[in-house]
């Protein structure tokens, strides 16, 4: 209390009865996979695709990791978390005094050597061939072990068909080439011949050996799954180079299934997350059914399964390919929050950037799938490629909808976050009324944004914390218990009209 020792008029600031609770974010997205260089022992904040390719590099044949983030990004997705993980292919050999490491700089342009392929390449920038040749226009020769494998008789550095990226990254089995940002064209390269680094072995040709254990990864070492354990603001967790490692024979059936249980526990002891999985590539909605029911017994309110793989163009080379869904997913799931909030089940969305899909489900097939937590995707003819599901893996009717897993994960931690003043606070009845009122005053809006079930806040939600919660022995403890409970809303999933006939003559049918 302050003293006052002379006459005046004295101004002081003092809490209000109670503190306004903010919502958490929702949307922000973890992606653990391989990809063509960056860190392995931290998660990597990544906000926009350019930042992506920048610190990870872009595309890279028989992964799926970079489609996946640019289907997050393409989808709504804002931010997320990338953990890159060695698939045993890493190693390189070791290069000589006169090798460098890494990309390999030719004017602006960045060269690398395809993952897989072997020997010693080398690439040589010479003049074009003829008579009087545009000035800005080179030719290309890619040689392996001394050998011209590839040349590129006239290429530039203009934005055109004829670009030495475009052209190179197009038809090359050899090497890949990354072009400087957005501007103006960069110069030509000056003629000169550089050796590339040794390429990433292929993944059958004698790596060091691959476990499913660098999935699960380290806590202090903040690798793979372990790294995300001190990343508190991600709510979305997906894996999707576990199929590439799959179609590579790097993990069989059962190391799919390991993996997928340990993403899910992860997301189960953090308590703020769901894991998006991802199936095995090339199943037919019959043995999908048998593999969730029979093989892979999930059974987790913190999880969802989305069936099929979509196609996507690929950007760097127009080509379209399969790449499984939970990337696309969680760029769903985060422009769902933003547009609607997070008590929208995060369904009927068209999936941005799919051309098509694995398999056209039937309405039978879809019949089958659903009750057993397979969120479908399916192709609407005039309604383009839609996620048709909105289910957890849990056998639990009160969590059957995703959903319902969200919104809880959401209120939970926004009351976590909003309510850390209360900690050693007097404990007594005037706390307790403020936080009825602390807490009240942030799910009375979650009700008027129509995530609580209720014509009333009284039908919506109930706010407990009283001397019937906190009894003496536990304000002895130096416990506070405040119990809430809510009704969420939950997603009309099968949408019946029943009509009838009328005979003539029965009249209007009474409002």
């Amino acid at each position: 209390m302050p003293s006052y020792l002379s006459p005046g008029v004295y101004v002081e600031e003092v809490q209000s009865g109670s503190r306004p609770i903010e919502g958490v974010g929702t949307s922000v997205a973890a992606f653990v996979g391989f990809a063509r260089k960056g860190p392995f022992d931290e998660p990597t904040l990544v906000t926009n695709w350019s930042q992506f390719v920048s610190r990870f590099g872009d595309f890279v044949e028989g992964t799926y990791l970079a489609a996946s983030v640019y289907g997050f990004f393409a989808n709504g997705g804002g931010t997320c978390y990338v953990v890159r993980v060695d698939d045993g292919t890493s190693t390189a050999p070791a290069a000589s005094s006169d090798e460098v490491t890494g990309p390999t700089a030719i004017g602006a342009y960045s060269v690398v050597a395809r993952p897989g392929v072997t020997g010693t390449i080398t690439v040589e920038v010479a003049d074009v061939e003829g008579d009087d040749p545009p000035s800005d226009a080179f030719r290309l020769v890619v040689a392996r072990d001394g050998e011209a494998v590839e040349t590129y008789p006239s290429v530039t550095t203009k934005r055109s068909k004829e670009n030495v990226a475009t052209r190179v990254n197009a038809a090359s089995a050899l090497i890949e080439i990354t072009e400087p940002g957005t501007g103006a064209a960069p110069a030509r390269p000056a003629p000169q011949t550089v050796t590339l680094a040794p390429a990433l072995p292929a993944p059958a040709g004698g790596g060091a050996p691959f476990s499913p254990e660098v999935y699960v990864g380290d806590a202090d070492r903040r690798s793979g799954l372990g790294g995300l354990e001190a990343v508190e603001d991600v709510t979305t967790v997906a894996v999707p180079d576990l199929m590439s490692a799959y179609e590579r024979g790097l993990v069989d059936l059962d190391g799919v299934i390991a993996v997928q249980q340990a993403l899910i526990t992860h997301c189960e002891l953090m308590g703020d997350r769901v894991a998006v999985l991802d199936p095995p590539p090339g199943l037919s909605p019959q043995e999908i059914a048998g593999w969730r029911s029979e093989r892979a017994g999930y059974d987790s309110r913190y999880a969802a399964l989305y069936y099929p793989w979509i196609d996507v163009a690929d950007p760097s080379t127009g080509r379209v390919s399969p790449v499984p869904p939970s990337g696309h997913v969680a760029g769903i799931w985060a422009r769902n929050d933003e547009q609607r909030g997070v008590h929208k089940a995060p369904a009927n969305e068209v999936v941005r950037g799919a051309v098509s899909l694995r398999t056209q489900l039937t309405k039978g097939e879809h019949d089958r799938l659903n009750p057993i937590g397979v969120n479908c995707i399916r192709a609407f003819p005039g309604r383009g490629i839609r996620i048709w599901g909105a289910r957890t893996l849990s056998s639990d009717p009160a969590w059957r909808y995703l959903n319902v897993r969200r919104l809880f994960n959401y209120l939970e931690e926004s009351i976590l976050a909003g309510t850390q003043w209360v900690v050693f606070e007097p404990n007594d009845d005037a706390l307790w009324a403020r936080i009825r009122r602390t807490v009240g005053a942030f799910l009375v809006n979650e009700w008027r944004k129509g995530a609580l079930f209720g014509l009333t806040p009284d039908e919506a939600y109930y706010v407990k914390c009283d001397r019937e919660t906190n009894p003496p022995e536990s304000v002895d403890a130096g416990h506070v218990v405040c119990e809430i409970g809510v009704a969420p809303v939950r997603p009309a999933e099968f949408v019946v009209f029943r009509l009838s006939q009328l005979t003539s003559g029965t009249g209007a049918v009474d409002e």
